[in-house]
């Protein structure tokens, strides 16, 4: 019987697993399950998923491995799962089209399937192709009920009960089209944004930092609009942003600059930059890269009705005390189990399947 004990009992390998991935370094421990078999494995396909998209630094990666290992935890994995009762229900086979804009982006759906006690099809994105099949196999030879349950395809989806499928605006209105008759999860694109109240000291900006570069701002929990009060002085938001001024050494995001900078220079926009970020007055959620939009606000509670109106557009809304719900400065790319994607509690839609 594979009960919902031992599927978290093989998250968590699978997390000690990856504890031993990390940006401060690499390290093979004693006494992980399978690690002859996996660890050389596992190196060379980071190094595969750098050279597929290099946007997939090696930094990036590591970092993106630290944060599941510390979230796929015993305390953690029970306290996701013990709201639904998922023994009492049939086996199904959910299909997810997953994204690719940052490293393991899709794992939380993945997850959220297979500890529910369903089969996974997955249609990788051709971006990010690396990392989780290997961790799948992983997954199997820990807990070998798995066996059977998890499969990869890059052919047109058929044979499925229910999807989870994210993409653009664009492909989601084909989605919605194309999967009508099937229980779904449809995601759009989405932006976080953050609100300046004056408040701030110079290290929720330094840690505001971490929020619009983590992934070169590349996740929807990427900080790309800035609310501002008028007559703000952005002196302090750039002595925060400077701490992240390498991130030019980069020769993609180097060039996206570059090329960002030339275009708004061609049309005679007012820029703000200071050689490696560029801010632009600008209404929309959705900024280039390298490029962050900001909006004055004259009031508290207009800005408050504004960002509700909007909520289908925004993943995060970072701030200090301002709205519910809010999160902290540099916290974006730590979400917890439960922060769902666009506020839709994925184990709840698979409890109903």
């Amino acid at each position: 019987m594979n009960s919902i004990q031992n599927r978290i009992e093989a998250f968590v390998k699978l997390g000690t697993f990856l504890s031993q991935f990390s940006n401060n370094k690499i390290d093979k421990k004693e006494n992980i399950e399978h690690n002859d078999l996996f660890f050389d494995g596992f190196i060379h396909q980071i190094k595969l998923a750098q050279e597929n998209n290099s946007w997939f630094t090696k930094d990036n990666i590591l970092f993106a491995l630290e944060s599941w290992s510390k979230t796929l935890t015993e305390s953690d994995l029970n306290g996701f799962v013990n709201t639904i009762d998922f023994d009492k229900q049939s086996d199904k086979k959910v299909a997810i089209i997953m994204a690719g804009n940052i490293p393991l982006v899709g794992f939380h759906d993945f997850l959220s399937v297979l500890i529910s006690g369903h089969s996974v099809l997955v249609k990788q994105s051709s971006s990010d192709r690396h990392l989780l099949p290997f961790l799948a196999k992983y997954l199997e030879y820990v807990e070998k009920n798995f066996k059977g349950k998890i499969t990869f395809t890059e052919k047109k989806l058929t044979d499925f009960d229910a999807i989870i499928a994210t993409g653009s605006n664009n492909t989601a209105r084909y989605f919605e089209y194309y999967f009508k008759d099937k229980p779904s999860i449809i995601r759009k694109s989405r932006n976080s944004v953050a609100v300046i109240t004056g408040k701030e000291t110079e290290e929720d900006f330094i840690n505001l930092a971490d929020d619009v570069f983590q992934y070169f701002g590349l996740g929807c929990r990427s900080v790309s609009k800035l609310y501002v009060p008028k007559d703000f002085n952005f002196d302090l938001f750039f002595t925060g942003m400077y701490t992240k001024k390498d991130i030019i050494n980069n020769a993609k995001y180097a060039n996206n600059y570059d090329y960002n900078k030339a275009v708004y220079l061609m049309s005679e926009f007012d820029l703000l930059e200071n050689g490696f970020l560029m801010i632009k007055e600008d209404e929309s959620y959705s900024s280039p890269i390298a490029t962050i939009f900001y909006e004055y606000y004259d009031n508290e509670i207009d800005l408050k009705i504004k960002l509700h109106q909007d909520k289908e557009k925004i993943q995060c809304i970072v701030a200090k005390d301002f709205i519910e719900n809010e999160v902290a400065f540099g916290q974006t790319q730590h979400p917890q189990l439960t922060d769902y994607a666009d506020g839709v509690n994925t184990l709840e839609f698979l409890s109903k399947i």
